[in-house]
């Protein structure tokens, strides 16, 4: 009888998949996660998924809910993580990934719970992975919400040597008669811009295309990108080389990167504030498509809002940005945030006093636009 032929060997680690690999970061991440822990969190070890409680009876820290409604919303970073790979850095797309979910979240009224992050990767690289949950660990501090867990997807397949991709997911909470909706908005109230961090997590597309074009050099410090010395207080970023006068000179790719500015734990204290008067008729988050397309799901059919731009300055990135990929007014308007973030629109007698609450709470915050009569357009005024 003829010998029995070995057998090839094949393994999943041969074909690209190192489960132990995947195993070890995952344990890892363990600390990490805890730092975002508040008392709602429920401990789970071993477990396939995370446990919160909606609300948490004990003394000043009952939420008492009556009628709760749950928010959710899922999002990702786009093709700044294009930037980060070339760059090599990796933990400011995680701030990003968690902001740019929990500020649509807020804008609903709520208050972010939870989040969950989805990170794909061509291969296990612990350092990578690591900044990139670090970020994200970050993010969920600078928000109020725990990050209750995630996966790790290793995909040697679909994602080429140096390639990654993020998701992210949250759930939040809100009292169903203090759910923001357009049907509150009325004429005379008030649009407060709450200022940018730069580009935050919309247009890279363009950006990356309008470097390649003019080739500028990410490594390179560029006087006209003075946004250091002229960013909102708790706007600049870390570890900057300092200037003479007090300035910070970052490169063009760390400007590039600055972390998309997370509004919720402040409009979360704003909206605390007002536990029984809805003085706060409407939000939005501006992100894809500009302040007018993102402002404008914020408005009812019978209402315009009326925008000054030249009510707030515009960050020297985006004029940077222009001026090298010589791209029309209109183009800028539509792609970008232009320096607002987030806007809030109020009442017209609280108009002052929200604008120096949000402004003690470390914000920028400029008085952009009011509410009139209308057909549910945004315009210029």
């Amino acid at each position: 009888m003829a010998a029995e032929k070995p057998r090839n060997g094949l393994t999943y680690a041969s074909a690209g998949v190192d489960i132990n690999e995947k195993d070890s970061f995952t344990e890892s991440l363990e600390s990490t996660m805890r730092r975002t822990f508040g008392p709602r969190v429920i401990p789970n070890p071993g477990g396939f998924a995370g446990l919160f409680r909606l609300d948490y009876k004990k003394g000043l820290f009952s939420r008492n809910y009556k009628d709760p409604v749950l928010v959710a919303c899922c999002d990702g970073v786009g093709t700044k993580v294009k930037l980060a790979a070339e760059m090599g850095v990796f933990n400011t797309v995680g701030i990003d990934l968690v902001a740019m979910n929990v500020n649509d979240l807020i804008v609903q009224g709520a208050e972010p719970l939870i989040f969950l992050d989805y990170i794909a990767v061509p291969r296990v690289d612990k350092k990578m992975l690591a900044a990139l949950v670090e970020g994200v660990a970050e993010g969920c501090r600078q928000s109020g919400c725990a990050l209750l867990g995630g996966e790790t997807a290793n995909m040697p397949d679909v994602y080429a040597p140096g390639d990654f991709d993020l998701a992210g997911f949250c759930v939040g909470v809100v009292e169903l008669k203090r759910a923001i909706n357009p049907t509150r908005v009325k004429p005379g109230d008030v649009v407060l811009g709450l200022a940018s961090a730069g580009i935050h997590s919309n247009g890279y597309s363009l950006v990356r295309k309008v470097v390649k074009h003019a080739g500028l050099d990410l490594g390179k410090v560029y006087e006209e990108l003075s946004e250091a010395e002229k960013a909102p207080r708790g706007q600049r970023g870390k570890g900057a080389k300092k200037r003479r006068g007090g300035g910070a000179a970052r490169t063009l790719g760390e400007v590039l990167l600055t972390p998309t500015r997370i509004y919720a734990g402040n409009i979360v204290k704003l909206q605390r504030n007002y536990r029984v008067k809805n003085v706060i008729s409407g939000m939005a988050h501006i992100t894809g498509s500009g302040l007018a397309d993102n402002l404008v799901r914020s408005i009812p059919k019978g209402c315009d809002a009326v925008i000054d731009r030249s009510s707030w300055p515009v960050p020297p990135v985006f004029t940077f940005l222009q001026e090298q990929g010589n791209i029309d007014d209109e183009e800028m308007k539509r792609v970008f945030n232009l320096g607002i973030g987030y806007c809030v629109i109020v009442r017209k007698a609280f108009a002052e006093s929200i604008k120096e609450q949000l402004e003690k709470l470390g914000e920028a915050v400029y008085v952009i636009g009011e509410i009139v009569k209308g057909k549910g357009v945004v315009r210029e005024k």
